[in-house]
């Protein structure tokens, strides 16, 4: 049994964060556990308020994990603060050889802030590092790389950029309202030795995007858990999501972004 842990906030609605996460988890047939660092009020139609937990309580859960399941793989989300942030680096510094998949949330699809200001510096430099894979949109990507991506060609050499930069592989997801609307939604996978691999699907017109990239950091982490590479686990996470977005595109659920269906 392949154990899974996600360090990310709460979404009451179900569709994001932790929630997505454990879904996901039990659709790759893992074993999820999940410690929440900050709880939200958000539906469907946007993130209404946000509330983090306190960090020594986020280390105590970590700590209690730690002393009786080792997880084979982790996936990070939303982090929220430094001190947070500081907790889980020093847990992941206590699990040497686990991968590490890290969705480098910082602000939600509706434009909610979900990362504190103060604590970007810390992300950029401390703990996005410290991940075997990293998951920005091209939003992200643009506040990571401190530019602005307009085209493949500026997406590829931001993917690299990020990858050299910061010792970590990169998947620069193409899927994201923000990114061009074109006929293929294409992820590019950076490693840190310079290699670029591109992974396209037919991209799906649907506004029911609600917690697509908690599912596919979810999934990936899944599927390093199992032992596959980083581009093997980068096929079939796609895949999966982009089964999971067919799925749910009629679903009805809520009245804004519906999320999408996890059990396919």
């Amino acid at each position: 049994m392949r154990k899974v842990l996600s360090i990310a906030g709460s979404d009451p609605s179900g569709g994001a964060g932790l929630q997505a996460d454990l879904k996901t988890f039990a659709a790759h047939h893992c074993y999820g556990m999940a410690v929440p660092v900050a709880l939200t009020a958000q539906n469907t139609q946007g993130v209404q308020a946000v509330l983090g937990l306190d960090a020594t309580f986020v280390a105590a859960q970590l700590q209690s994990i730690a002393a009786d399941i080792r997880p084979d793989a982790i996936k990070l989300g939303m982090l929220f603060s430094r001190p947070i942030m500081e907790a889980v680096l020093a847990f992941l510094q206590g699990l040497p050889g686990v991968p590490v998949v890290a969705d480098p949330v910082m602000v939600a699809t509706s434009g909610d802030r979900l990362l504190l200001a103060e604590a970007e510096e810390f992300l950029k430099e401390q703990l996005l590092p410290a991940a075997t894979l990293i998951t920005p949109n091209r939003a992200e990507a643009e506040v990571l790389w401190g530019r602005p991506i307009a085209t493949p060609a500026q997406a590829n050499e931001a993917a690299q950029a990020l990858a050299s930069r910061l010792g970590t592989a990169v998947l620069l997801k193409g899927g994201h309202p923000t990114s061009p609307q074109t006929a293929e939604a294409t992820d590019l996978l950076a490693l840190p030795d310079g290699t670029v691999q591109t992974f396209s699907l037919p991209r799906l017109h649907t506004p029911h995007t609600h917690g697509t990239g908690c599912t596919l950091s979810a999934a990936l982490a899944c599927r390093l858990a199992e032992g596959h590479t980083l581009p093997q686990a980068t096929q079939l996470a796609k895949a999966y999501l982009h089964r999971a977005l067919a799925a749910g595109q009629h679903l009805g659920i809520g009245q804004g972004r519906g999320p999408v269906w996890h059990q396919v």
